[in-house]
């Protein structure tokens, strides 16, 4: 064992409270989408000002990751996450009264993002991973991102109808008090980081790094992870005024995209099970590929209340789906001891394609009035990413092989 529980932290309490912190951390997020068109008409700022914001802090998001999960690998996820929780809300109270585009870059760019990069998958999924045996990994996994999806599910309907009632201001005011609440949800995943059996077990940064640089599967994993960020980033900012665009009431953005967190739990849990009989990087091909004919068939049909409800149900069985056995197939080739900090270099590259996502999304707009090059673009890209996956080998490496590490 790499962690061992502490009294009541029994790995069924980390797995609960690992994915409670997922889906507030992730509902939370998952609305700021809504805020894009009521802020930037209140304060006189074009989409890509908005648009601009939330793209650095996807990249702060997976900049900061990394180190989140080295120090979650070194000292257990719980100081962690509870010390991210409360910039977050800080972050989100300064977004409240932000009313220039610089103050909206430092609180919803730079600290949200900073928040947000210890409080998602690869600080909790480290942990869960330390907690749980080998065979049960991925489905554990899969439980953790379903149960993670249900914020975005509850949270957006909730901030469309406080946008509505009491303005935008108040409604991020009381998903500052939200994200607090993940705070003492924190205690639950301290653990004691039991040291390695023998010191020549022990491996510096430059070896971890090293080990996993050489390895041309996680960089093609990372790089289809990129694919990922663009998506979920461009569609969770940019549909709802899609929609809108197009001729929909403002409420039906919020209704789809509460679909995709609904329908992300039974995607995310069947791609959790699935990793755990079948290879994991043949499940990202399968996603990927479907994204494209769903991303495909939604931008050539007609636009209508029924295709968009069918687009965010569709899409919400592909959304976070990738994260289980993305992350499963890291644990698989490297182990769990570094998996916090690989897990987070390989999301990094996600978040690069999530600002790319979010900013280009605006700044398309901004020239041209519409969207439609960025959804070709998204379309081209999943049929990359399934690519990019399919000489992906799921072995572990040398080291491992040699000496198999414990759970």
């Amino acid at each position: 064992m790499i962690a061992a529980a502490r009294g009541w932290r029994s790995p069924t309490v980390i797995l609960l409270a690992g994915a409670v912190v997922l889906s507030l951390s992730f509902g939370i997020r998952h609305t700021f989408g809504l805020f894009l068109a009521p802020m930037s008409k209140e304060l006189g700022w074009t989409r890509e000002v908005f648009s601009f914001s939330i793209a650095l802090q996807n990249l702060v998001y997976g900049a900061v990751s990394p180190f989140a999960g080295r120090l979650a690998d070194r000292k257990g996820a719980g100081p962690v996450v509870l010390v991210s929780a409360l910039v977050y809300a800080v972050g989100l109270l300064l977004m409240a009264n932000a009313a220039t585009g610089t103050a909206l870059a430092l609180s919803a760019g730079l600290l949200v993002g900073a928040g947000l990069g210890g409080t998602t998958t690869a600080v909790v999924f480290g942990a869960i991973a330390r907690a749980v045996p080998p065979e049960r990994r991925s489905a554990a996994m899969g439980i953790a991102m379903a149960v993670g999806s249900l914020g975005q599910f509850v949270l957006l309907p909730s901030a469309a109808k406080g946008i509505a009632a009491y303005g935008w201001s108040a409604t991020l005011l009381a998903l500052a008090v939200v994200a607090v609440v993940v705070a003492p949800l924190s205690f639950a995943l301290f653990e004691r980081i039991e040291p390695p059996a023998s010191p020549q077990a022990t491996m510096r940064l430059s070896t971890v790094l090293g080990e996993a640089f050489s390895q041309r599967g996680f960089w093609l994993l990372s790089l289809g992870f990129f694919v990922c960020g663009f998506h979920v980033t461009f569609i969770g900012t940019h549909l709802p005024a899609y929609l809108t665009d197009r001729g929909l009431d403002p409420g039906v953005g919020a209704v789809v995209l509460a679909l995709v967190g609904l329908f992300n739990v039974g995607g995310s849990y069947a791609a959790g099970v699935l990793g755990g009989r079948m290879p994991k990087p043949a499940i990202l091909v399968g996603i990927y590929l479907a994204r494209a004919v769903v991303i495909a068939l939604f931008f050539l049909a007609p636009v209508s209340e029924g295709s968009a409800y069918l687009f965010g149900a569709a899409m919400g069985l592909l959304w976070l789906s990738t994260v289980p056995p993305t992350n499963g197939t890291v644990a698989t080739m490297f182990g769990v001891r570094n998996m916090a900090m690989l897990g987070g270099f390989v999301f990094f590259f996600h978040q690069i394609g999530s600002f790319l996502g979010g900013w280009l999304g605006g700044r398309v707009y901004a020239a041209t009035g519409r969207y439609d090059l960025v959804w070709w673009l998204a379309i081209g890209l999943a049929l990359l990413a399934a690519l990019l996956n399919v000489p992906i080998k799921e072995a572990p490496v040398a080291r491992l092989a040699a000496a198999p590490e414990g759970a």
